[in-house]
């Protein structure tokens, strides 16, 4: 197949998504991860409501008054428990706004990121289907040599997954600095988005050495390319319905 322009290979993988063998194959992700994402999602709310209505908050007040000339001291225990907790939280325009970004931004986030990653663990091992479904389509005369198994899938996946970890727990300092926290947060994400993508492709169309001079030469445009798909993956919910995409692509 001729060289192709970056705007002609989207519109080429965007055609190729639409077809019969690739919607079959985008439909298993797509289940797999709204099932996974809505189940865990809807046990850790369930938990968290559960443990809220068993709590008992008490807040105590101390207050001093000038009468006369004498200061009158006196002292205030207000208890709340279950749901008035949270209304307690919600009558103060501080802890209300605290809340509201823990359960939207942060949920919200959580959500968005367990999609894109259960979405990118299935998706590479459905990574050889795909690639042999083009192989046939577009270059018949073109014999795969990868180096991928089930052993060093799971290995990459393992560590790229610890890399990713200490990204999160090393760049914690950033999170509280406005507009550099955008970029700390993504960064670990970005991370392991990149080196999955990468190794689930080229572990299954070259050998373990031609992937390793590939990287090395290509290195800024497959970083670039990424960048691209990563940002398409921050649209809500395409995530759950575009990991197919990706390996076309």
């Amino acid at each position: 197949m001729e060289n192709k322009t970056q705007i002609e290979l989207i519109f080429l993988s965007i055609k190729d998504l639409a077809s019969s063998p690739m919607l079959k194959i985008a439909f298993i992700p797509f289940i797999i991860t709204l099932l996974t994402v809505y189940f865990s999602f809807y046990s850790v709310a369930t938990t968290g409501l559960e443990h809220l209505q068993q709590t008992t908050l008490q807040i105590q007040t101390h207050q001093q008054q000038l009468d006369n000339g004498v200061i009158n001291t006196s002292d205030t225990n207000q208890t709340y428990t279950g749901s008035s907790i949270l209304d307690f939280l919600l009558k103060y325009s501080v802890t209300s706004w605290i809340v509201s970004f823990l359960v939207f931004t942060v949920g919200s986030f959580v959500v968005l990121w367990a999609s894109l990653f259960i979405s990118l663990v299935i998706v590479g091992f459905l990574t050889p289907n795909i690639l042999d479904i083009l192989q046939k389509r577009y270059y018949p005369n073109i014999v795969f040599n990868g180096y991928g198994t089930i052993t060093n899938s799971i290995t990459s996946l393992i560590k790229n997954f610890l890399m990713m970890l200490f990204l999160l727990i090393l760049l914690v300092p950033l999170y509280f600095i406005p507009g550099i926290n955008i970029l700390a947060f993504n960064l670990p994400f970005f991370y392991f988005f990149h080196k999955m993508l990468h190794f689930d492709v080229g572990s299954t169309l070259m050998s373990q050495d031609d992937h390793n001079m590939y990287k090395l030469k290509y290195s800024f445009s497959n970083r670039a390319q990424t960048v691209f798909l990563y940002f398409v993956s921050m649209i809500p919910f395409v995530a759950l319905i575009l990991p197919v995409f990706y390996i076309l692509y």
